[in-house]
């Protein structure tokens, strides 16, 4: 494991020493366990990809409604 500096504001480190404490883990597994629910997120999962594209997407339904109808309609 590598040992690393960051440096982060007072209020920030005063949290991850609450969450640490409330959770009965080190500050350190306070940390490790943020930037891994960081990564797990922003990962390229389907639903992170997804929620991507859906953002991008220039689409527009004009208004157009759907009912549960008109899926099953063929």
């Amino acid at each position: 494991m590598t040992d690393l500096k960051i440096t982060v504001d007072d209020e920030t480190l005063a949290a991850y020493r609450r969450y640490a404490e409330e959770h009965g883990v080190s500050l350190d597994e306070a940390i490790r366990r943020g930037l891994a629910h960081w990564i797990a997120k922003d990962s390229d999962s389907w639903s992170a990809q997804w929620e991507r594209l859906a953002k991008e997407a220039k689409g527009s339904s004009r208004g157009k409604r759907w009912r549960r109808e008109d899926l099953y309609d063929v």
